[in-house]
């Protein structure tokens, strides 16, 4: 049995993560090594994956490690946010017109995220990811990111000797000595963040084309699944409230990062669910099986019960004055999906927390399952 864990993005919405893994650990032992076969992130999603493969010998302990960044975070722990460094983006971006596009001495941002590359050197132990490897507690660890020359969708791994390398249209598979640079090309969401070079191309933000975010697990070898989402449940029919106004830029923007980072999960999983149906009716049906290799992949996902922009609204208040000022300029201090923006960039350690929690309780909510998903021989699940 191969379990997986596929950790998607969305900013600072990757704390909620953080509590359903610490709910996952309260359900094994205290001195259980990590879980999980195959660990694979995108964006905010590769920051937990690698930390929890750096510390995969003790997964109670990589948990309250990875908790412990999120809960103390702040937002001048990611990217710098005082009033020069806001309007010293938007400058670089103006100036890039008379330098046909490009930024002169660093890739073209609205903010600097220096801050976040010292908090991961000082916060994983990246050399600690072969030795867990080697001593296996792990099978693989994954990063995604997209490549802006090539328009690839690279997964970065780092596994046991004989992984091989995959190609699939423009998704591909490359072994990886993985460090800070992986994670930060994985969460480089463009014009928002800096492109991060690896080798020899810049790299952006690993959701931009990202059609199938479970595959790069599967292709690793998983044969179950488990997907911590950041949004909530697709099936949940949102509330519409009367339309007074067209939509602000914090609106819009928000609904591209939605697309981005929650959109093709949520697809994969239907298109996964659909899959998993064709083999187990030609399992039933058919002496033979279904063509292209196609196997079935127990999956367990675990949504959000509460949509992460009304939490957003109210911790708005903690952020810098001077970005404070820049959601309000631009709609996303505002409800009915202004505030959706700001819940990706919120690092701030009031949210963060409360996501936690909140991550916390709907993993416990699905304790059975969870149990089930690790081991599927129960007949009944443990009380």
């Amino acid at each position: 049995m191969k379990p997986a864990l596929v950790l998607s993005g969305g900013g600072a919405r990757g704390a909620y993560q953080v509590g359903v893994l610490k709910a996952i650990s309260d359900l094994h032992e205290k001195s259980a090594h990590n879980p999980f076969s195959i660990i694979s992130g995108t964006s905010a999603g590769a920051v937990n994956a690698v930390a929890l493969a750096a510390s995969a010998n003790n997964f109670r302990l990589a948990v309250k490690k990875v908790e412990k960044i999120w809960s103390s975070i702040s937002v001048d722990d990611v990217y710098r946010a005082g009033a020069w460094d806001l309007l010293k983006g938007p400058g670089r971006l103006f100036a890039s017109l008379f330098n046909r596009g490009v930024g002169r001495r660093r890739p073209l941002s609205l903010l600097n995220n220096d801050p976040l590359r010292n908090l991961l050197d000082q916060t994983i132990a990246f050399k600690n990811i072969q030795k867990r490897i080697d001593k296996g507690y792990l099978d693989a660890v994954g990063v995604t990111a997209t490549g802006y020359t090539s328009g690839e969708n690279v997964t970065f791994f780092q596994g046991r000797a004989g992984m091989d390398k995959w190609r699939h249209g423009r998704s591909i598979g490359v072994p990886a000595m993985l460090n800070v640079s992986h994670i930060l090309g994985s969460s480089a969401i463009p014009t928002v963040l800096p492109a991060e070079k690896i080798s020899r191309e810049y790299f952006g933000d690993g959701a931009l084309r990202q059609l199938a975010p479970i595959s790069p697990v599967i292709r690793m070898g998983a044969d179950r699944v488990l997907v911590i989402g950041v949004s909530g449940n697709a099936q949940h029919v949102p509330h519409r409230e009367q339309v007074t106004h067209s939509p602000s830029m914090a609106q819009m923007v928000g609904h591209i990062f939605n697309s981005a980072f929650i959109d093709s999960l949520e697809h994969d999983i239907e298109t996964l669910a659909k899959v998993n149906n064709l083999v187990a009716f030609a399992d039933n049906e058919s002496p033979h099986r279904p063509p292209g290799g196609l196997r079935n992949i127990d999956l367990l996902v675990i949504y959000p019960s509460v949509e992460f922009d009304e939490l957003a609204v109210k911790h708005i208040k903690n952020l810098p004055w001077a970005l404070r000022i820049a959601m309000r300029t631009i709609g996303a201090t505002e409800g009915g999906g202004g505030a959706s923006l700001a819940s990706y960039l919120l690092f701030e350690k009031g949210f963060c927390k409360e996501l936690i929690d909140l991550g916390y309780r709907d993993a416990m909510a699905q304790r059975e399952s969870i149990l089930q998903f690790f081991h599927p021989q129960m007949i009944a699940p443990y009380r």
